[in-house]
Parts: structure tokens; sequence; C-alpha cells
């Protein structure tokens, strides 16, 4: 996976996060492949505000890793 330094992590817009929190910080970087594996693979790990925001936060990994051609599989937590 490609690393994030600080400097880099800044640039990113808040769309290239699954979820970013009140206070503007984001979580769960999806700007690219390798980010958006570690997305799902980390979704469960992290915490949200609401259930509300974990659910957005799960359909823009989906959908980015549709986008990124990441296959994931159906037994997976982020599916459910």
């Amino acid at each position: 996976m490609a690393k994030l330094d600080a400097r880099d992590r800044d640039r990113l817009r808040d769309s290239q996060f699954a979820y970013v929190d009140k206070q503007g910080e984001g979580h769960l970087p999806i700007n690219d492949a390798s980010h958006v594996g570690n997305a799902v693979a980390r979704f469960n790990q992290t915490e949200f505000e609401s259930m509300a925001a974990k659910e957005r936060a799960r359909r823009t990994i989906l959908t980015a890793a549709e986008k990124h051609g990441i296959e994931i599989d159906e037994g997976d937590n982020i599916r459910k």
C-alpha cells in the first residue's frame, strides 16, 4: 500500500475518505485501490459517531471497491 504521510493526507479531499467526522477529520482513506482494500479490512475497527455515519461509510467503501475492481466476499462483515 502506498503510504500517506501527513502532508499527503492533508491534501486529500473529503470525498477521498469513507468517513469524515464532525470535527472534519477524515477516516479510512479510499484514494486508491490499496487504501480501499485497507478501508475494507479496518471498517469494523473504526469508531463512528452514529450508525447512520457507519452505514454511509460502508456504502462509500463498497462503491470505491467496485470502482477499483476489488471483490469483496459476500460473507465479509462490510457486506452486512
